[in-house]
């Protein structure tokens, strides 16, 4: 068995914004595993400021090449080894499962048959970006709407809200937020409950992670429910992972296998969340194509045939160099066009 690495920068067709910051491209490492006869490829995508593994780029190279060598050794992948580098396990997941077949899980998804539900994404920007961006998603058929906020002035948002209410009752626009830790915690709870009044399904981070006892009330408190996502982040351990939810007790967790850990640290996020009670739903990373191809696979083998619950897998649009792969948008479905 080989295993080549290749670095490759994407560039987005906007910039992304986000409450850390814009992104204007993307740089993600691509293994390539070959046993002489078939290849398959994964994706590792680290995020810089957010990944737990978001090391400098010679770092990473020198700590993924490590982890191949061993694969290449054994044939299989050191999963303990390995749970404090999410990114570079799941492209190594992602790699060694498509080296059997580009159906990596065998769902009715994978098959072509049917589609799974996603959200329309709204990036960060001015008041009349955001409105036109919107605008945009409804006309393509998106039924559930993801803002996120935090980046303009919070009355400028709520206003946004406010206006879209206006225009689309909630039986037919979804509307979720993303503040990404936007919210200083002494204000968080009176600007949920500003938020509550029109209807949004649930919200995001809405204070900074790390701040256990703080999410906490908010969990208890707030009108609106609370989605678990960079909260996640870097807590690879499964004791670990139970306390924090006990703790905590959100309604969502969001997952993403290049943040937390992995296809398998998610089965694990999956299965401690539902002894707690909790839900869940999948999203990319800002992955190309292969990842974002990887994540829906993946989707549809936890959650099963008829998903119902919008999903986060429509960033595929975002690059103006993606890498094709049999994915396609009709209306607010994500489908394998086989």
């Amino acid at each position: 068995m080989n295993i080549d690495v290749k670095e490759r920068v994407l560039h987005f067709r906007q910039p992304a914004g986000t409450s850390r910051g814009v992104y204007t491209e993307r740089r993600s490492w691509f293994v390539t595993v070959s046993d002489g006869i078939a290849e398959g490829t994964g994706e590792c995508a680290p995020l810089p400021d957010l990944s737990c593994d978001a090391l400098s780029p010679e770092r990473y190279v020198e700590v993924l090449r490590g982890f191949c060598n061993q694969v290449e050794q054994t044939g299989q992948i050191d999963y303990e080894a390995m749970r404090d580098y999410p990114s570079m396990l799941f492209g190594l997941e992602t790699a060694l499962l498509a080296l059997r077949s580009p159906i990596l899980f065998d769902t009715a998804f994978s098959r072509g048959e049917v589609g799974i539900p996603i959200n329309g994404l709204v990036w960060m920007g001015t008041y009349d970006e955001m409105l036109t961006r919107m605008e945009e998603k409804l006309r393509q058929g998106f039924r559930c709407i993801k803002l996120k906020i935090g980046a303009i002035d919070f009355d400028r948002e709520l206003d946004l809200v406010r206006r879209i209410r206006q225009r689309f009752s909630h039986h037919e626009v979804e509307l979720r937020l993303d503040a990404n830790g936007a919210f200083p915690f002494d204000e968080a709870l009176y600007k949920l409950e500003l938020l509550s009044q029109y209807a949004i399904h649930s919200i995001e981070q809405p204070i900074k992670a790390g701040q256990w006892a703080n999410m906490a009330e908010l969990c208890r408190e707030a009108p609106l429910r609370i989605a678990l996502d960079e909260e996640l982040i870097g807590i690879n351990d499964p004791s670990q992972k139970r306390q924090m939810l006990h703790i905590i007790k959100p309604d969502y967790i969001i997952l993403k296998p290049s943040l937390h850990g992995g296809m398998a640290g998610c089965r694990e996020w999956i299965d401690i969340a539902t002894e707690e009670g909790i839900g869940s739903w999948m999203t990319s990373a800002l992955e190309s194509n292969v990842g974002l191809n990887a994540i829906a696979q993946f989707c549809s083998a936890v959650y099963g045939d008829h998903i119902t619950l919008p999903q986060g897998l429509g960033t595929g649009q975002l690059f103006t160099d993606n890498i094709p792969m049999p994915l396609e948008i009709r209306r607010d479905k994500l489908w394998m066009s086989l």
